[in-house]
């Protein structure tokens, strides 16, 4: 007589618990990658999620989260950790970096610009870019800015006038800032703000320096459209204040597509991204 030996290779249920209750843990090291390719996936994250995830204890995980954050890898919340926020170095520090990548933006950006046309124009490295092709480029324009160094290279053109805003003098940065250069700017209308930033995500457009968004906020209220510049590098970063959601901009360009949840973003608000080439 034959016996009936249908899985008799299958684990009991007791035994299948038991394996599992073995599985080795992983050390230090590796949650410490782990927490960090969950954080690239997405910007927060929660102790007890990462507990159940990792299977240790909640106090394990905020040790963790505790030493990530020390190294300047995350930041921590109430609960959890975000992705830590952008820290840019001076302006002029900036200005020699990625050279090619904003010259080739400035040059697209300013296929955008009409003659007659008031220009509001933000500091940063890769706005002055832009402020220097507008000399070289256009003509009979009015520019309205904030930034020592965008109002000195496009003042080298004479059909271009220039109004500086006043305000606190912000010297790391060159600028302008506080309550009476964002009142003063409500005395303008202007056809187009072009606007650097210091990250970009789902949450929207963000600067490491509180008192330029509020500069940027303003420029873009009084425009009827906005032009946001940016390298790649940006892309999915936060930055300490959010100055504009993505549905308030109209046009971006930059020297790589964006990808992810951003590029999904930007197409839902219907934002026109311009992608510039090398030469």
């Amino acid at each position: 007589m034959s016996e009936d030996k249908s899985g008799e290779d299958e684990p009991r249920e007791d035994e299948t618990r038991t394996t599992e209750r073995r599985r080795p843990r992983l050390d230090k090291a590796s949650r410490h990658e782990r927490i960090l390719a969950e954080m690239m996936a997405t910007p927060t994250l929660r102790v007890g999620d990462l507990a159940a995830d990792l299977e240790v204890s909640t106090e394990t995980i905020r040790r963790d989260l505790f030493e990530l954050q020390e190294r300047g890898l995350i930041n921590r919340t109430y609960g959890g950790a975000v992705r830590p926020f952008a820290a840019e170095p001076a302006v002029t520090e900036r200005h020699a970096m990625m050279v090619a990548e904003r010259e080739a933006i400035a040059a697209l950006a300013v296929k955008f610009i009409k003659p007659k046309e008031v220009i509001a124009i933000g500091a940063g490295a890769t706005t002055t870019h832009v402020a220097r092709r507008m000399a070289a480029e256009c003509r009979d324009l009015t520019v309205i800015t904030h930034s020592f160094s965008v109002a000195t290279v496009v003042a080298a053109n004479p059909t271009i006038d220039v109004i500086m805003c006043p305000g606190r003098y912000n010297a790391r940065e060159g600028m302008m800032v506080g309550v009476e250069t964002v009142e003063f700017l409500q005395n303008y209308n202007v056809n187009r703000a072009i606007l650097g930033i210091s990250g970009i995500t789902t949450d929207g457009l963000a600067d490491a320096e509180a008192p330029a968004a509020s500069v940027y906020k303003a420029m873009m209220n009084r425009s009827a459209e906005t032009l946001v510049v940016s390298d790649h590098k940006k892309f999915d970063v936060q930055a300490l204040a959010i100055w504009a959601r993505i549905p308030d901009i109209q046009r971006l360009v930059v020297d790589r597509s964006p990808g992810g949840a951003v590029a999904r973003a930007l197409a839902r608000a219907g934002v026109e991204i311009s992608v510039a080439t090398r030469r």
